[in-house]
């Protein structure tokens, strides 16, 4: 061999070692929503997991839930010795799935040493689809301990979900690990069973029924039917408080449904899923116990905020969503009403603005929501509707969103503009009815959710 043919021997094999390099540091680095790689949130990456999907897709948020506070009576023991099964609804179908799992309430260690998915056998039931019970594995184990303040994704595993279908995520915990993190008003009937009932196809051992959604705060489905989220936050009028139960009726289950049928129907729309971060009692600026309609008083000494303000939850619940592409932003109507003093409505704009900035900083598009009447509550007075006007008036102007859907106009009384229609109204003269949330997600233009943060000039 000659000294040119030995370098340029060299030469290739460095060359190989460096493009391979380069592939494999992209394929640990990367996790734009393509699919494949699986992070945990409490630590390092997991390693690859068996029953991962060897297919294309998008990873999409199918559901989610933002984590709202501790649950009282959970302080000492938790949920040690019995196995939570979250119903959740998922917005849009896939192959292979992963959640993630919440302790950012606890104060002590979460250990869950068994955790399953499923899809649901049909409506209103604990009863899984036998074929599709799959166990859950973080970091290539059943077991996963999970420190106080942080949270978890699970690893990829294979699962076919469809679209517009309830599922079954279990979680046991076999020792004492409180206060339980929890999404109250979930509007959505899970269950409680003794011992370790995981991957217990049947409902018989779900004997305790739960309005509450515990620990679970995100299902991610690798989809062949969407390209990306939208993440909608918001307070009760987007938590669907007064929503029929069991019946996904929130204004956002409408939306996710008029996006599919849009799809399918040839409409030039994006293909994205919708995923729900609304908690009731939500404010832009301030944090606040939110739970007054639970009749429950929150635990106390937590490692973060009751109820967080939209300010304070925004890169979590909004931005660290999967592979977001939208934000709908429907906050400010607690401002008004919880503050002991008359709201300034610069205030609550400029918080407003800061969300949109945050979101324009990533590359997002914003449509915000003007700011529904309610005239008839309780916290009514004329000096309040003057600062609901005046920060719709800013809204509609186009000065604080990318796009505006009007609900204040959408929803309101001709006769007196004040008030809800009484058909949209639940009787509580705030939050909407079926008829009042079907009427939001109708109202919505579809188009407003194409393109992405307007170029700065």
């Amino acid at each position: 061999m000659t000294r040119h043919h030995g370098y340029a021997l060299l030469s290739a094999i460095v060359a190989a070692i460096v493009a391979l390099s380069a592939a494999i540091y992209v394929s640990v680095a990367a996790d734009d929503g393509t699919g494949g790689n699986t992070h945990t949130l409490a630590g390092a990456r997991a390693p690859h997991n068996s029953a991962a999907p060897v297919s294309t897709g998008v990873w999409v948020g199918a559901w989610s839930a933002s984590p709202v506070g501790a649950e009282p009576g959970t302080e000492t023991d938790g949920m040690a010795g019995r196995s939570v099964r979250n119903v959740v609804h998922a917005s849009v179908g896939g192959t292979s799935a992963r959640i993630t799992l919440s302790n950012l309430y606890g104060r002590s260690r979460l250990t869950i040493s068994h955790a399953s998915i499923a899809v649901a056998a049909g409506t209103g039931t604990a009863a899984a689809t036998t074929d599709t019970m799959r166990r859950l594995t973080f970091g290539g184990s059943p077991t996963v301990v999970v420190p106080a303040g942080r949270q978890v994704l699970s690893d990829v595993v294979t699962v076919r979900i469809p679209s517009g279908t309830d599922v079954l995520v279990t979680t046991y915990s076999p020792v004492p690990s409180g206060p339980v993190t929890y999404h109250p008003h979930a509007r959505q009937t899970s269950y409680v069973a003794a011992g370790d009932r995981t991957e217990d196809v049947t409902a018989t051992a779900y004997t305790e029924q739960s309005e509450y959604w515990r620990y679970l705060t995100a299902l991610d489905v690798l989809s062949d039917e969407s390209d990306g989220t939208v993440v909608v936050l918001g307070d009760s009028l987007t938590d669907g408080i007064t929503s029929t139960e069991n019946a996904n009726r929130r204004w956002t289950d409408v939306l996710s449904q008029r996006v599919r049928t849009a799809v399918e129907s040839g409409r030039d729309v994006p293909r994205y899923s919708v995923v729900n971060q609304g908690i009731s009692g939500n404010q832009v600026l301030a944090d606040s116990s939110g739970l007054a309609y639970a009749g429950v008083r929150p635990a106390t000494d937590s490692p973060v905020a009751v109820n967080e303000s939209g300010l304070g939850r925004f890169s979590r619940d909004v931005l660290g969503r999967t592979n977001v592409r939208a934000v709908v932003i429907d906050l400010g109507v607690n401002d008004i009403l919880r503050n002991p003093r008359l709201a300034d409505p610069d205030k609550i704009l400029a918080g407003l603005r800061t969300l949109v900035g945050q979101a324009h900083a990533r590359g997002l598009r914003v449509v915000g929501a003007t700011l529904m009447p309610f005239h008839g509550h309780r916290g009514y007075t004329p000096a309040r509707e003057s600062v609901r006007q005046r920060i719709n008036a800013e809204i509609r102007a186009g000065r604080v969103y990318d796009a505006v859907v009007d609900f204040d106009q959408a929803l309101r009384d001709p006769y007196d503009p004040r008030r809800l229609r009484s058909d949209y109204d639940s009787g509580d003269h705030l939050h909407p009815s079926d008829k009042g949330y079907r009427r939001m997600a109708e109202e919505f233009d579809l188009d407003d959710l194409k393109g992405t943060a307007p170029a700065k000039l």
